[in-house]
């Protein structure tokens, strides 16, 4: 199987019924994604797929050859955090860390939903080319990552500070 992760394409052989988590874990040396619940329901597990953010614990590997998977380690650029990733710094935006890749990698897919006019559960206006991520838009949408350890106040900040009006980084 061939998958390009984080900007570089691997050649993997696995049984096909290992998750995209495991094969990211155990078999690609990538620890960032964390396995929570392993059954999609703390997002600890996000990543991006295509720009898309799935739970990779619910995903077998196999239904993404030939895609883009971005994972946590993949955010920062030549050495760089990405914004988001310094805005989690700067507002405490975790304590324990555990769902810090998948409330980033989630944040991100989220943000570039928004920016295409994606509505979620409580958009007002179904018929507006963009939305704008205010409080209630924007737990709406990250209400798949959970958070237990207290850190969910500055994620919401440093989330709110990054992607302001719409704006990605």
């Amino acid at each position: 199987m061939h998958i390009t992760i984080n900007g570089r394409l691997v050649e993997a052989s696995f049984d096909p019924r290992t998750s995209l988590l495991d094969l990211l874990r155990d078999h690609l040396g990538l620890p960032g994604t964390k396995k929570g619940c392993n059954q999609g329901a703390c997002g600890a597990c996000t990543v991006l797929v295509d720009g898309e953010r799935i739970n990779s614990c619910l995903a077998l590997a196999i239904q993404y050859e030939g895609r883009s998977v971005v994972t946590v380690e993949g955010l920062a650029a030549n050495g760089d955090l990405h914004p988001l990733q310094r805005a989690f710094i700067e507002h405490d935006g975790f304590q324990c860390g555990y769902c810090t890749p998948g409330q980033l990698c989630s944040a991100i897919g989220m943000a570039a939903e928004a920016e295409r006019g994606c509505p979620s559960a409580v958009t007002v206006d179904l018929s507006a080319t963009t939305v704008v991520l205010d409080g209630d838009e924007l737990r709406e949408r990250m209400s798949g990552n959970l958070c237990r350890c207290g850190a969910y106040n500055g994620i919401v900040d440093a989330i709110t500070e990054t992607f302001k009006q719409g704006r990605a980084a």
